[in-house]
């Protein structure tokens, strides 16, 4: 079938948070973002402050309010610091728009081109699940740091540190009890994408909760979202606890590819990330699980390291606490030697570390 949203990659993702300059300085300085680009008074943007970060093809962008009424105080207000647009780059905004609300997506920024002297970028927008706006950049005629209206900042990031983060490989939304078909129905029917795995709470389940998963992938694969919804369990799952503090739907965390997770993750530990852990049960059985693998199990066991193997490989992966004090997003960092699955084996280890977390919240 032709693919009638061609989508090259992520262009950006943008967090509004409480106070854009703090964040940019949590994310330099423990994630290893440089700082390239600004956007606020100074450049002529009177009602918000952005930051903008990047790490290889990783992008993020961080935006705070300059007043306590508008867009951005008011999504802070009800849901904290989280992923407001997840910005996709096409080779052709307006047709992205025209053919996305022509098949039932409701449209929220008519396709505009912003100009200064370093060209010009297309953007247009719709809406997805709860307030997530997806937005759709063409920026083939742009020479600048980033968007019309932001200044590039000069010179090397002296608080960045480098970590190895490469590009991301996924994002996860949660959403509300009986909503995952309908927004797996959106992601086939608005924007071309097809089931790519398929998870129920037969896969994903501990002894007190559980969760369903539809991962989503566009069509040539390079953008892949997984759509998790609660499923019944004796006690408040994952998906409830941030559904809960976030107030609605969202992006639960973001996932990013290294191509050496033992030095990846060392570095972010040492430059103060939180992870979770699974018990050291984990590790004696590991090798019964998974098989031969390159990475010496020691290093793993030392840095929480979990490891899943399927039919065209393996890969490893670890999941960050909360980013914020409400309990809703986090990063997870992953290495793929061959797997494309999403680490199936780990689930019931992750999820019951989840459920430690969430019982010393008092959320379980």
């Amino acid at each position: 079938m032709e693919d009638f949203l061609p989508i090259n990659g992520t262009d950006y993702v943008e967090l509004y948070v409480g106070n854009a300059r703090q964040s940019a300085y949590f994310y330099r300085s423990a994630f290893g973002f440089s700082l390239v680009a600004y956007a606020g008074p100074e450049t002529g943007m009177r009602d918000r402050a952005s930051y903008v970060l990047t790490q290889q093809k990783v992008r993020l962008v961080l935006t705070s309010s300059l007043a306590d009424t508008g867009p951005v105080a008011e999504h802070v207000m009800k849901h904290g610091d989280g992923v407001r647009e997840i910005a996709l780059w096409v080779d052709d905004a307006a047709s992205a728009y025209k053919e996305t609300t022509a098949r039932g997506a409701r449209g929220l920024l008519m396709p505009e081109t912003l100009r200064d002297d370093a060209g010009e970028v297309v953007r247009s927008s719709i809406a997805a699940y709860g307030d997530t706006v997806h937005t759709f950049v063409e920026r083939k005629n742009y020479r600048g740091a980033f968007l019309p209206g932001y200044r590039a900042v000069q010179g090397p990031d002296t608080v960045a540190r480098e970590v190895g983060l490469l590009h991301i490989d996924h994002m996860v939304g949660n959403v509300g009890w009986g909503e995952m078909n309908t927004w797996v129905e959106f992601y086939e029917k608005v924007m071309g994408f097809r089931l790519y795995q398929h998870f129920d709470d037969n896969d994903i389940s501990t002894e007190y909760s559980a969760l369903m998963s539809k991962v989503m992938a566009n069509g040539n694969g390079r953008i892949k979202f997984p759509i998790n919804e609660p499923a019944r369990g004796k006690k408040k799952s994952q998906v409830e606890e941030y559904l809960e503090f976030y107030r609605g739907p969202g992006v639960q965390h973001i996932a990013c590819a290294t191509d050496n997770i033992i030095d990846t993750v060392s570095r972010l530990r040492y430059q103060g990330v939180d992870f979770l852990r699974v018990p050291p049960s984990y590790y004696r059985e590991m090798t019964a699980r998974v098989g031969k693998i390159d990475e010496p199990a020691g290093d793993l066991e030392r840095l929480g390291l979990l490891v899943d193997r399927d039919d065209e490989g393996y890969m490893l992966q670890i999941f960050s606490k909360p980013v914020q004090d409400r309990p809703t997003l986090f990063f997870e960092v992953i290495q793929r030697k061959g797997s494309r699955s999403f680490g199936k084996g780990n689930f019931k280890a992750l999820f019951e570390a989840i459920e430690r977390e969430q019982a010393l919240r008092g959320n379980l």
